[in-house]
């Protein structure tokens, strides 16, 4: 793994861990980071969460993280020992949304193909 690699890899587990553990705010307490995207000039980190709760929730939970975001950068800086670490901004990860609703997209399909299937089974 090159460099910047290893490094959004690192910020990703350490803002997880600031978010998941430091953070005293309810608001966000359902948000998981799934990944960090590190600018080619590493001064900007985005990081994608995905949150759980309904749409206003959602919206709460990430100006809740973009205010906090100052805080985490700093405990970031700590934890990794950066004497210049990136400013993070907080997206929503919709990638993990699709996969859920095709999941159970899927799962509706399959019950009512079961479904179908007695229902010929028994006429």
């Amino acid at each position: 793994m090159r460099r910047p690699e290893r490094l959004a890899e690192a910020l990703k587990v350490e803002i997880a861990e600031v978010v998941g553990f430091e953070l005293d705010d309810p608001r966000v307490q359902s948000a998981a980071v799934t990944d960090v995207e590190l600018s080619p000039n590493g001064r900007d980190a985005k990081a994608y969460v995905l949150i759980t709760g309904d749409e206003s929730e959602i919206n709460l939970a990430l100006r809740s993280l973009q205010r906090a975001a100052p805080f985490i950068r700093q405990q970031v800086a700590l934890n990794l020992d950066l004497r210049h670490a990136p400013h993070i901004h907080f997206v929503r990860d919709t990638a993990g949304e699709n996969a859920s609703r095709v999941s159970e997209i899927l799962d509706d399909l399959t019950h009512k193909g079961e479904f179908l299937e007695r229902n010929a089974d028994e006429g």
